[in-house]
Formats: structure tokens, sequence, C-alpha cells
């Protein structure tokens, strides 16, 4: 008989833990970094490069011990490498976020616009990239074991309004995926995805400030959703919901209802 766990886990200790943030460059990514090491987290950033901005970021991050390394989640054999040196280093990884996206904005009417080319892109790496790098760390994750991904996704997935169809596509097929590898990768890695309104961020080529101000106004609590909200959602997911796993969180300023 499998052992069952005694319940009672309290909140989630990051003092010494290892959080990778995958897209720790982007708006969402630096937050969360920063409030993971806030925390007490050792954070490594993972970075589609490493750049001035990606050096900034982790000297700017509270702590000692913070590291970037490349981190292209759509490059598997990058992927791989950069779970093997993170591994090597630290021997476990107890928190990995997966941050990294990319969309476009297009008419969801503009069937044309949106070729074959830009919805590959999209789904390689909101969620083929997704999986990757689940994959490549997994046995590092549960060599914490007691461990935890987030997976950043978008009420897109609800709605089926966003920047463009296949990014709303995108964000649903990260949902359940997520539900997959929850079961799979549990009793020892939990999975959370964590679902925000339209952030203001810049993040959506095309989408203005406007745009995200006019939805915000359109949601009952009426607050533009920034990138510390949803870094503070990541980390109180991580900290808090001990039992929770395989479902989402919505941080949207009740939009959806």
């Amino acid at each position: 008989m499998d052992t069952v766990r005694q319940g009672g886990l309290g909140s989630y200790d990051l003092a010494g833990k290892v959080a990778v943030v995958a897209g720790g460059s982007g708006a969402i990514g630096a937050a969360t970094a920063r409030r993971l090491a806030k925390a007490g987290a050792t954070v490594v950033l993972g970075c589609r490069k490493q750049d001035d901005r990606v050096d900034e970021i982790v000297s700017g991050l509270p702590g000692y011990g913070h590291w970037a390394v490349p981190l292209p989640v759509d490059d598997t054999e990058a992927v791989n490498h950069a779970a093997s040196l993170v591994g090597q280093r630290h021997g476990a990884v107890h928190v990995l976020v997966n941050a990294a996206g990319t969309t476009r904005q297009i008419d969801h009417n503009d069937l044309d616009a949106l070729d074959d080319d830009l919805f590959d892109e999209i789904f390689r790496v909101n969620v083929r990239g997704v999986y990757s790098t689940i994959r490549a760390f997994r046995r590092w994750l549960v060599s914490g074991g007691d461990s935890i991904v987030v997976n950043v996704s978008s009420l897109s997935s609800e709605t089926g309004k966003g920047s463009s169809i296949a990014y709303c596509a995108s964000k649903a097929a990260l949902d359940t995926m997520g539900k997959s590898l929850a079961r799979v990768l549990a009793p020892e890695v939990r999975v959370i995805g964590v679902s925000p309104a339209a952030v203001d961020t810049g993040f959506v080529p095309g989408r203005s400030r406007e745009a995200v101000l006019a939805q915000a106004n359109r949601s009952p609590l009426r607050t533009v959703v920034a990138a510390d909200d949803v870094a503070v959602s990541i980390v109180g997911a991580i900290t808090q919901l001990r039992l929770t796993t395989g479902t989402v969180v919505l941080v949207d300023g009740g939009w959806h209802l």
C-alpha cells in the first residue's frame, strides 16, 4: 500500500529553496523572481539570452546566490543543458515558474493574418516549450521531494478572447497539460496554473495600454493587473496552496464574471 502523507502541512517556507524562473527577463518573470528572492529562495533566472537587462535583474534581487542561465524554452537542447547546469550546482529544484510566452495582436476575424508559421511559433513556445522545460527539470523537482511547478496561463484560455486565436488556444492547451502533469508528477510535485487577465506590461505587440485600461474598467474590481499582482499570486500559490494541484487560479479582477 502506498504511504499516505500526513496533512496539516502549513505554509511552504521558501528559505533555502531553489527556484527557477523561465522567462525571467519578462515583466511577470522578473517580478516573480524578486518576490521569490525576497521570500528567501535562491533564484535561477532563465532567459532567452543573457544580456545587460538580465544581469541588472539578477544583481537587484534581495539575498545572495542568485544567477542566470540561458533557457530559450523552444530550444530543447538548450533547455536540457540549462537543467543539467542547475542540477549539478544545486542538486534539486523546489520551484519552477514557467513565465515564458509569446503572442502577437491578430484580429480574430482575420484568419489569413494568423498564418501557419505564427500559429506554430505560439504553440512551440507557449505549450511545447513549457512541456520541454518541465520534462528537463523533472528529475531535479522530484529530488526536491516537495516541489511545485507554476505555469503562467491567461484568462484567454477560458474566454477565447485575447491577442490571437492561437494564443487563446495555446493557453487552453497549457491548462489541460497542467492537469495531466499534476497527476503524473504527484505526490512529489504539484502543478498549478496562475491565469491573469490583460497585464499592464506591454507584452502583446500591437496592444495599447488604453485597451488594457478599458478591459480593467469593465471588470468588477476595476483594477489594472500589474506584473507584481501576478507575482504575488504566484508566490501565494506556492506557499499557501499546499493541497492544490492540477488547477488554475484566476487573477483577473473578476473579469470572468
